[in-house]
């Protein structure tokens, strides 16, 4: 471990440096590679150099155990017994520090909530699904630009699709995808009776132009008029977009946007996420007794999380964590289950690298 964070600190210094290069100050892309890098690392060098402050006050004092003088050896004893706790803390920090961060963590995102089982309830539901969220965007700093919304025809939304642009915003909102299921009593019932509906969240990492390997050659394209609600919402060019990969048949579109760029973007995004996620699903097969992330395939039918409103209770099923604070929750205080599952993720990934 200690050769891995040496390694580390020599890096972070060769960054400090690279950040006084001219070169580097006069080409804002590479400054800004080379500083997000540096300040990533800043945290685990700040840790692992008190770890070694720390293991070398506790050597010196065992050096003075070998002293005669009493009072000496006493001293020495209250200050191991003092600082073996910090040692373990620093140490369990820097366990925590090294796991590998999944870099996907630090991408902005597209953002799609839609209504499920439920008809007008369920709209309602994404609705209110959509104003916790962006509450909770609006506390992390985070900004938005809707791409699409399909209204219900008595509140909230059938479809709303947005971009979420910010601070590893992937890292934290890649566990919302999965259906969400809400229990009340809706505004529709007459007779005070609790309903069970549903709404479906996708996350998607953004991914740059140039991060997408795929070969234009494997692609298929095809643009159409896209199917809209009527009125002003109906495509009168073909601003929808296809794409299918030819090795893998796997196929994606969009007709989030009224552009037909835009859509071709979003389409490629997708794509390049159910390639990389097919990708992954074989692995998992491979090697069957490893645990499948509490992530989970961002599946629609993979239901993760319930919002209780008579007892004013959340339940997110991937990691038994039960909450009585769902007035607070809806307003958008999310810390505490994101937390968890960042937590929980974590854990699964110190225990893979000890396997």
């Amino acid at each position: 471990m200690i050769d891995k964070l040496e390694a580390i600190q020599d890096r972070y210094y060769y960054l400090e440096e690279k950040l006084s290069d001219p070169d580097v100050l006069g080409d804002m892309k590479l400054f800004a590679k080379i500083n997000k890098e540096y300040k990533d690392l800043s945290e685990i060098v700040d840790t692992f150099k008190a770890y070694k402050n720390t293991a070398s006050n506790i050597a010196n004092a065992k050096l003075m155990l070998q002293d005669t003088d009493p009072e000496m050896k006493e001293m020495a004893e209250l200050e191991i017994s003092d600082l073996q706790p910090q040692l373990d803390i620093l140490e369990e920090k820097i366990n925590y520090l090294l796991i590998p961060k999944d870099p996907e963590d630090s991408k902005d995102v597209i953002f799609e909530i839609r209504s499920g089982t439920g008809g007008d309830e369920a709209s309602i539901f994404a609705g209110d699904l959509f104003r916790m969220y962006t509450k909770y965007f609006e506390t992390q700093g985070w900004k938005t630009e809707i791409l699409d919304e399909n209204p219900g025809s008595v509140g909230g939304y059938n479809k709303i699709v947005i971009e979420v642009y910010g601070a590893d915003v992937y890292g934290k909102l890649k566990f919302e995808s999965g259906a969400h299921r809400v229990q009340r009593v809706p505004k529709t019932e007459s007779q005070g009776r609790v309903h069970t509906s549903a709404a479906t969240v996708v996350v998607m990492p953004k991914f740059e132009e140039e991060e997408i390997d795929i070969r234009k050659d494997d692609l298929k394209t095809d643009t159409f008029r896209a199917q809209g609600a009527g009125g002003q919402h109906v495509n009168k060019t073909e601003s929808g977009v296809r794409f299918t990969h030819i090795p893998t048949g796997i196929v994606a579109e969009s007709t989030d946007s009224r552009s037909q760029h835009k859509n071709r973007e979003i389409a490629l995004q997708r794509l390049f996420v159910k390639i990389k996620d097919a990708a992954r699903e074989r692995t998992y097969i491979e090697q069957k007794d490893k645990r499948k992330s509490l992530v989970g395939s961002g599946d629609r039918s993979d239901k993760i999380r319930t919002y209780n409103y008579p007892q004013n209770r959340v339940t997110d099923h991937r990691i038994n964590l039960t909450l009585y604070n769902l007035d607070r929750i809806v307003e958008g205080d999310l810390e505490e289950i994101i937390t968890s599952l960042q937590r929980e993720e974590n854990a699964e990934k110190l225990k893979g690298s000890e396997e």
